[in-house]
C-alpha cells in the first residue's frame, strides 16, 4: 500500500512536471516518453529482499523500504531537473518492496480456506481506498501557489519547488505508516535459528561458508493441518517449478499490460485533443482517477468474494485481462468524439466505461496472489517464491510505461500511424491472455499436489 500510495500520488502531475522542467523544449509529442521514463522506475531487487525476509523476517524489510520510500518522495519534490527526478524514482524503485512483503505476510498467515475471502480481500480493499485518495493529493494539491493564492501565494517554498506539498503529504503518511508498522507489526516469519544477517553478509559477499544452527520443529503459523513441521527455504534453482514460472509469466504479462494501460491512460487525459488525447489539466485527472479507485473499492467490498466462490480465480483473471481490449479500443473512440463534439456527454460516458472496465482487470491481482502462494514449493519459501514472481512484475512494470511512452510519443509525431500505441497494447492484452491459459482451474489444484 505505501509503493501504491506514492507512486499514484505522482500520476496526475508527471506530464504537467515534464513540461515545466523543460527537457522536451517544447515538443508535445516527447511528454508522454519522459513521463514513461519516470513512471516505469521499478525494482529488480526484489528478489534479494523477499530473500532476505525470509531469513532475517518480512518486519525489518518493510521499515527499510519504507523509509526509503519516505526519502524518494521529499527528493522527488524538491527535484528541479530530470536527472534529479530520475535518482529520486531510482532510489524508490531500489526499495520498491513493501507491498511485496505484504503479501508475503498474507500468505504466511492465511491458508487456502480463509485467504481468498479474508486475507486478500482486506489487503486490496486497503489498495483501493489508496487508489481513491492519491489522485486527490497530486492532482489538486500540485501548484498550490497558483491554485490557492489566499492560502500559498506567499510562499517562495512552494512557488519553488510547486510539486513539493502533494510529496510531502504523501511522505507524511508513509511516515505514519512506518511509526505504526514500527509499534504494531508482528513478524510473520519464525526467526529461530534462523541465519544471522552477518553471516548472510558474508556468504554472499566475502564468499565465507556458514553452517546454519539446527531448527526445531515449529507449527506453521498460516497452516490448517496441525502438527506440521515448517521447512527451511530453499536455494534459487529449486525454487524455479513449473508452477512457478507459470505464475510469473501470468503475473508479468499481467502487469505490463496494466502499467502500460495506465501510463497511457494519464498521458491521454493530458494530451491535448488535436493530438489524440482529451486535454485534461491535473485536478480533472486526479479527480477521474481517484472515481476509478472508488468504484474499484465499492466493487471489491461487495463483489469479489461472491464472484471468486463462484467462478474461480483462473475465470476471474482471464476475464480481467480480457476486458483490456474493448479498454484500449475506447481510447480512440474517445478522442474522436471529442474532436467532433467537444469533451460532452458523450465523451464523459465512454470515460466512464473505460474506467469500470478496468476494475475487471483489477480483480485479476487478488487472483494471481493466491496462485502465487499455491506455487510456492514450501511454506517457508513463500517470501523467496513471492520474490521470484515480483522480479518479473518489476520489469515488466519498468518495460510497461516505458514502452507505452516511447510507442505513444511515436504516434503522435507527423507522418506516423495514430494508431500505433492502441495495436501495441492489444497485442499485450493477447499476450496476457495465452499466459492466463497456462493457470489450473483453481489455486487449491496445486495446493492439492505437494
Amino acid at each position: 500500500m505505501p509503493n501504491f500510495l506514492s507512486s499514484g500520488t505522482l500520476a496526475p502531475f508527471i506530464p504537467q512536471l515534464i513540461r515545466d522542467i523543460r527537457v522536451t523544449h517544447g515538443d508535445e509529442s516527447q511528454v508522454g516518453h519522459y513521463t514513461g521514463i519516470l513512471v516505469s522506475m521499478s525494482s529488480s531487487s526484489i528478489f534479494h529482499w523477499s530473500q532476505l525476509s525470509d531469513h532475517i523476517g518480512r518486519k525489518p524489510v518493510v521499515l527499510t523500504a519504507l523509509l526509503a520510500i519516505v526519502i524518494s518522495m521529499f527528493s522527488f519534490g524538491l527535484s528541479k531537473t530530470f536527472l534529479g527526478l530520475l535518482v529520486s524514482r531510482i532510489v524508490y524503485g531500489a526499495f520498491h518492496t513493501s507491498d511485496s512483503m505484504v503479501k508475503s505476510m498474507l500468505m504466511d498467515i492465511t491458508d487456502a480456506t480463509n485467504m481468498p475471502a479474508q486475507g486478500i480481500h482486506t489487503f486490496y480493499l486497503a489498495l483501493r481506498f489508496t487508489a481513491s485518495t492519491r489522485p486527490l493529493i497530486g492532482g489538486f494539491l500540485s501548484r498550490p501557489a497558483n491554485k490557492f493564492r489566499d492560502i500559498f501565494g506567499r510562499s517562495e517554498l512552494l512557488k519553488t519547488y510547486p510539486y513539493l506539498l502533494p510529496c510531502s503529504i504523501s511522505a507524511f503518511f508513509i511516515s505514519i505508516i512506518w511509526l505504526v508498522a514500527y509499534i504494531r507489526l508482528r513478524e510473520s516469519v519464525s526467526t529461530t535459528g534462523k541465519t544471522p544477517l552477518w553471516e548472510l553478509i558474508k556468504g554472499r559477499f566475502f564468499g565465507q561458508s556458514y553452517s546454519k544452527p539446527p531448527q526445531p520443529s515449529l507449527v506453521d503459523p498460516g497452516d490448517g493441518s496441525p502438527g506440521e513441521v515448517q521447512s527451511k527455504p530453499l536455494p534459487l534453482r529449486a525454487l524455479l517449478t513449473s508452477k512457478v514460472l507459470s505464475v510469473t509469466a501470468c503475473y508479468a504479462t499481467t502487469g505490463l499490460f496494466q502499467m502500460g494501460f495506465n501510463l497511457v491512460l494519464s498521458v491521454f487525459y493530458a494530451t491535448p485533443i488535436e493530438l489524440g488525447g482529451l486535454s485534461l489539466d491535473p485536478p480533472r485527472i486526479g479527480a477521474l482517477l481517484a472515481a476509478s479507485g472508488i468504484i474499484h473499492g465499492i466493487f471489491q467490498l461487495l463483489f469479489y468474494a461472491h464472484l471468486h466462490d463462484r467462478f474461480g480465480a483462473r475465470a476471474m483473471h482471464i476475464t480481467g485481462v480480457n476486458s483490456g481490449i474493448p479498454m484500449i479500443i475506447l481510447f480512440p473512440v474517445t478522442n474522436a468524439l471529442a474532436q467532433a463534439y467537444g469533451i460532452g456527454m458523450a465523451v464523459w460516458l465512454r470515460v466512464v466505461v473505460q474506467l469500470t472496465l478496468k476494475t475487471s482487470l483489477i480483480m485479476c491481482f487478488p487472483c494471481m496472489v493466491l496462485f502465487t502462494r499455491a506455487a510456492a514449493p514450501n511454506r517457508a519459501s513463500l517470501g523467496a517464491t513471492n520474490g521470484i514472481v515480483m522480479v518479473a512484475v518489476a520489469v515488466a512494470r519498468i518495460l510497461g510505461p516505458a514502452s507505452a511512452a516511447s510507442v505513444f510519443s511515436y504516434s503522435l509525431q507527423e507522418g506516423h500511424d495514430a494508431w500505433s500505441i492502441y495495436y501495441f497494447m492489444i497485442a499485450i492484452a493477447f499476450l496476457a491472455v495465452g499466459t492466463a491459459l497456462l493457470l489450473p482451474r483453481d489455486p487449491s489444484v496445486w495446493e492439492s499436489s505437494q
